[in-house]
């Protein structure tokens, strides 16, 4: 069975096994190693100790020069049982055997034991320790050169062993304490991987590493593939996430990694930290970045009551703002087929009926008197408004007026014969229509269905010059800066108090301004100004 088909809990318990069993080991045998080696250590530094203080004795000197085994026999044996050593060899100068355990081997050359006759200690007068097997097994030995009286000349050699066996004991007994500390490490190790694996398991919502692994690979090609740009940020303010649209929305540079870099370095003015402080959500907010307005939404995230980040989402105002207008014009295009059907509608069933009755003579003066105005209303905007998209704008609140019995007053001395090309027409018909539908509402509501509303256009001078003034209530003073504001509106219902935000929008982008004055009977008058060149 492979690795990657077993659960997170069996590779935990798996690997965290096969570490304790390799750490522990690894220590093991460096321990023995070290254990053995301090050991013939100390045995040897023993068994040269005694070899030096017997060779130091004065008698046993005398009986080397004397080569008296006799005597040397059974000093060797009694200093061997006194010292616990194993053997006390005691050779000449020659490396001869004065005195063995065995007796056999005396009057034999000491190299028969460890390949040398104690040469170092006889040539050079120095004691070492060696470890070999000799007639007697292996043993750690110390030997050490035996002078004359005066000091000056080796005589002999005295070879002191200690077997090793109680060395093999120890290390045997420390094996089984090691083994004992494998198979502990690893029941240790296969408990605290099961608590790990449930734990971790538990904060990772029960996934496996390759879920993950495919999670994370969806999650990205998501944040890829929206429009709106998206910034997250840890509980530290770190950037942990952010996908292309945001770094070309924000301009941030492309060759350079944003993640894992503060949020007040990369955006100084960004909220994501008061978010995090507060744990309030902030929707719609709008943020300049450059020359552009930016619609914002951050969100806190949160695992259970504690704050672990902040993510945000935005886009472009003008982004926003160019749906929003499509769908104005659409509206707009729609009620003024609408209004024409319907008012079409009413003058050929009035015509029909004149028709059915016989007054042919009424029915010929309404088609003349209908087909009059039309064409005096279309003559007024071919000359003062050759634009078709702002021409057929105006002739669909003309109709929509008389739909409503009011009357869209186009002053004929009106002239917008030089907009220019730059000017974006969706964005004026926005402004002129929101502002004309408010002014028939306000004229509907206040003066009944025969009022008016007057409207009179310039492109004299620097600037193109609107001016729409209806019949209504008037706004009163304390409320002229705030009917621009998103949402405000006089009225009691909802779906209100978007369209004037959205004309202060627009002429703000525009580089244009309005102006509200009382009009002359009572009602308002809004005056816009639109920069021929923006600056």
């Amino acid at each position: 069975m492979k690795l990657r088909q077993l659960k997170l809990k069996q590779r935990m318990i798996l690997v965290l096994g096969i570490m304790a069993l390799v750490q522990t080991g690894f220590i093991g045998v460096f321990a023995l190693h070290y254990l053995q080696q301090s050991l013939d250590e100390q045995i040897g530094q023993r068994a040269l100790d005694v070899a030096k203080t017997i060779a130091a004795m004065p008698q046993i000197a005398d009986a080397v020069e004397r080569s008296d085994s006799d005597y040397l026999q059974p000093i060797s044996l009694s200093l061997a049982e006194t010292t616990r050593a194993r053997f006390v060899v005691i050779g000449d100068k020659k490396g001869i055997r004065l005195a063995h355990p065995s007796t056999e081997k005396i009057g034999h050359s000491m190299a028969d034991d460890d390949g040398d006759q104690g040469t170092p200690a006889l040539i050079f007068g120095k004691g070492y320790i060696s470890k070999a097997e000799g007639s007697l097994g292996w043993s750690m030995r110390g030997k050490a050169p035996i002078f004359n009286h005066e000091g000056e000349e080796v005589i002999g050699v005295i070879s002191v062993g200690y077997g090793l066996d109680r060395v093999s004991e120890i290390i045997g007994r420390y094996q089984m304490t090691l083994i004992t500390v494998i198979i502990s490490s690893f029941l240790a190790s296969a408990m605290i991987a099961v608590w790990f694996a449930n734990h971790f398991k538990k904060a990772i919502f029960g996934l496996e590493p390759e879920q993950i692994a495919r999670l994370f690979d969806e999650q990205r090609a998501t944040l890829e593939s929206v429009r709106e740009g998206i910034i997250a940020i840890n509980r530290a303010g770190e950037i942990t996430t952010v996908n292309q649209t945001a770094i070309e929305t924000l301009g941030l540079p492309i060759d350079k990694s944003l993640i894992g870099r503060k949020i007040d370095e990369v955006l100084p003015d960004s909220s994501m930290l008061e978010v995090m402080e507060t744990g309030k959500p902030q929707f719609d907010n709008e943020v300049w970045r450059g020359d552009h307005c930016i619609i914002a939404n951050r969100l806190p995230l949160k695992q259970g009551d504690e704050i672990t980040g902040v993510v945000s989402s935005f886009r472009r105002k003008d982004e926003l703002d160019l749906v929003s207008q499509k769908l104005t014009r659409i509206q707009q295009y729609s009620d003024t087929l609408r209004s024409q059907s319907h008012e079409y509608a009413n003058k050929l069933h009035t015509i029909a009926g004149l028709i059915q009755i016989g007054a042919t003579d009424q029915a010929l003066a309404l088609i003349g008197q209908e087909s009059q105005s039309h064409q005096a209303l279309i003559k007024l905007l071919m000359k003062a408004v050759p634009d078709p998209i702002l021409a057929g704008c105006l002739l669909g609140k003309y109709n929509r007026a008389r739909e409503l019995g009011l009357t869209l007053v186009i002053d004929p001395e009106s002239e917008m014969t030089s907009l220019p090309d730059k000017l974006p027409r969706e964005q004026l018909v926005s402004i002129l229509g929101n502002l004309i539908d408010n002014a028939l509402e306000a004229t509907l509501n206040n003066h009944g269905s025969d009022g008016k509303v007057l409207l009179s256009m310039t492109d004299l001078g620097n600037d193109l010059i609107f001016e729409i003034e209806d019949q209504g209530p008037g706004i009163p003073i304390g409320q002229q800066e705030k009917i621009f504001e998103k949402g405000f509106s006089s009225k009691r219902y909802d779906g209100h108090g978007y369209g004037l935000h959205l004309v202060k929008s627009l002429l703000d982008k525009l580089s244009g301004t309005i102006t509200i004055d009382s009009g002359s009977d009572g009602g308002s008058r809004f005056t816009v100004y639109i920069p021929k060149n923006k600056n």
